[in-house]
């Protein structure tokens, strides 16, 4: 399975939850509403999730395989950072 796209749909410059991000697999499967946060040792990804009960919350998706997460988280990150470039330097991107 091979991460086709990587869209970065929202860039906060505030709080701790830091973009909002969908990633596609083989051109045919999405999965909306990855967040990128701001945590103690640095930056991780959220996979979505839904609120259960008191507080407690469960992945709605999310991959089996570590070797998976850090493929998908890898290459979430690698798009952030040109999203943070092209943000601080956008007459780069003409």
């Amino acid at each position: 399975m091979k991460i086709t796209d990587v869209r970065i749909r929202k860039v906060s410059d505030e709080g701790k939850m830091k973009a909002v991000v969908s990633v596609t697999f083989d051109d045919e499967f999405v999965v909306h509403d990855i967040k990128i946060i701001e945590g103690q040792n640095g930056l991780f990804i959220a996979m979505p999730s839904r609120k259960m009960g008191e507080g407690d919350f469960r992945d709605i998706a999310h991959p089996l395989l570590s070797e998976t997460r850090n493929r998908i988280k890898e290459a979430i990150f690698a798009e952030y950072e040109k999203v943070l470039e092209e943000k601080e330097n956008p007459d780069t991107s003409l």
